[in-house]
């Protein structure tokens, strides 16, 4: 790279650092102005949408995806931004399939111990008293969690063929209708 073009990057970001994405780089720099202007770091999606950028999403998949930084990145976010891991921010981080299966299956087999049954009607929707899990929607301080157990049900029985034997017969146990 030529002093020049080193010069031109150092005017536009003094911490630019040609190892990292740009697109990264250009965000962090987004919500890093938005900062210095006196404004909060954004936290919720579309919240803030600079130069059509959604700055609360950026920040979320940073503190979501947070041990896929680098250590320099995490370094700067902690003290240029003040981010955190998304855990220690007293968010669950999003799961894999094995993580979303468990969650609906507990939510399943709460039901099953409540009701008597696995009859669970398309729109209904299980509270389970624990950490937001991967495929519910944390409501609030008491950690509830909403699965959309019905709508979940009915996909399982479309994709039955599908399932592994342990899955399915994690089903059966609980009188699945199939």
């Amino acid at each position: 790279m030529t002093q020049t073009r080193q010069n031109e990057l150092d005017a536009i970001d003094p911490g630019w650092c040609p190892a990292w994405d740009t697109t990264w780089q250009g965000r962090y720099r987004l919500v890093h102005n938005h900062v210095q202007a006196g404004a909060t770091v954004p936290t919720a999606a579309g919240a803030v949408v600079v130069q059509g950028e959604n700055l609360g999403r950026w920040v979320t998949l940073q503190q979501d995806g947070w041990e896929q930084l680098l250590a320099a990145q995490q370094w700067l976010l902690e003290n240029t931004l003040g981010l955190t891991p998304a855990e220690k921010a007293g968010r669950t981080v999003p799961r894999g399939q094995d993580a979303k299966w468990a969650a609906n299956l507990a939510a399943a087999r709460q039901y099953h111990t409540r009701e008597g049954h696995l009859r669970v009607p398309r729109k209904h929707v299980e509270h389970l008293e624990s950490e937001a899990g991967p495929s519910g929607r944390q409501n609030g301080a008491d950690g509830a969690v909403e699965v959309k157990l019905g709508t979940w049900l009915d996909n399982v029985r479309k994709r039955a063929d599908k399932l592994t034997e342990q899955r399915h017969a994690d089903l059966d146990a609980l009188g699945m209708r199939w």
